[in-house]
């Protein structure tokens, strides 16, 4: 019987997104026990989350995509800067069109085209639109292994699928437990919630067969995905971590945290 090191990149990419994908499931299923979490809770998972996708962007991609360019002989200042800068306009890009609603909206604040989807297909969507930069990292991380260059290790990308995991629970939730709130049964709810993570897996997937293919713009995928975390960090997460005033205290140590236990993960396994 194979180990999971042993498999390839691709097979190792489907099967950590697979794993996240569990977690958001997971965070979804929080409706079969409540309709509602305290706000200060929420608040604290999603700053955990902030923490943990900024230190994993770091570390786990851009980090590791500088020296990579260096190491190929690109100039890794420009493969940097193009690369991060690529993933935050492609993220805007998305954002623009895609119809979407987040979590705790009215839907007077809809975003992207003009639809008459309804609310619940909305925010699955919302959350959908988080989890593609998700997939992605994971994908190209495991796929940048199989090119054998010292800044891509297998513990990286294994400690960036946990910290993604860990930070999926509270999205799961975010979807779900609207939907409870609104009406919507415990099962239906559930299996919204945890369709926002399906994504992930074929994300993955395409980033990894795409930089094995083409391992000449290594570099510049892995700050790609850098740059498409970070701009779901700044224009979803944070934001709505600290919509209510009183929890933004609460909710920016927990970004810390995340932020700590990321940036452990990644330095310990790499």
């Amino acid at each position: 019987m194979t180990t999971f090191l042993e498999h390839h990149p691709v097979s190792q990419a489907l099967a950590a997104t697979l794993f996240t994908w569990a977690v958001t499931a997971a965070g979804a299923a929080i409706v079969f026990l409540t309709k509602n979490v305290d706000n200060r809770l929420m608040d604290s998972m999603l700053g955990f989350a902030a923490g943990v996708m900024t230190a994993a962007s770091f570390w786990s991609l851009l980090a590791p995509g500088i020296a990579m360019a260096e190491q190929m002989g690109q100039i890794p200042w420009l493969t940097a800067a193009v690369g991060f800068m690529g993933g935050g306009i492609f993220m805007r890009l998305i954002d623009k069109f895609l119809p979407h609603l987040h979590p705790g909206l009215e839907m007077e604040k809809k975003e992207g085209i003009k639809t008459s989807l309804q609310r619940s297909t909305l925010l699955v969507l919302a959350i959908t639109l988080h989890n593609i930069p998700e997939g992605l990292a994971v994908g190209v991380a495991f796929g940048a292994v199989a090119a054998g260059l010292p800044a891509a290790t297998i513990g990286g990308a294994i400690a960036l699928a946990i910290g993604i995991g860990l930070q999926n629970f509270p999205e799961g939730a975010a979807v779900a437990l609207p939907l409870r709130r609104e009406g919507m049964s415990r099962g239906k709810s559930f299996f919204l919630g945890q369709l926002s993570g399906m994504v992930e897996p074929i994300a993955a997937v395409a980033g990894a067969l795409f930089v094995l293919q083409l391992q000449s713009i290594l570099p510049f995928a892995l700050c790609f995905a850098a740059g498409a975390m970070i701009f779901v960090v700044v224009e979803e997460l944070i934001p709505e971590s600290q919509r209510q005033y009183e929890n933004i205290d609460l909710a920016t140590m927990a970004t810390m945290m995340g932020f700590t236990l990321m940036m452990i993960l990644d330095v310990a396994l790499s």
